[in-house]
């Protein structure tokens, strides 16, 4: 089984097994945003996929 290189881009997988990923829609066009909403968008979000889900695409975390 592979890796699906895409998915570990995006999510970081922490000790304890949790996933984050960053807020979408904070990629570009941010300069007309106030600065403490451009910092909102640094922060990462715990986010959520099924374990079968997970199985395929991540086998080996």
């Amino acid at each position: 089984m592979k890796t699906n290189k895409s998915i570990t881009k995006r999510i970081r997988i922490t000790k304890k097994g949790k996933m984050l990923s960053r807020k979408p829609g904070f990629n570009h066009f941010n300069a007309k945003q106030s600065r403490t909403k451009q910092l909102h968008g640094k922060k990462n979000n715990e986010f959520m996929m099924k374990n079968k889900v997970r199985s395929h695409l991540l086998p080996f975390n």
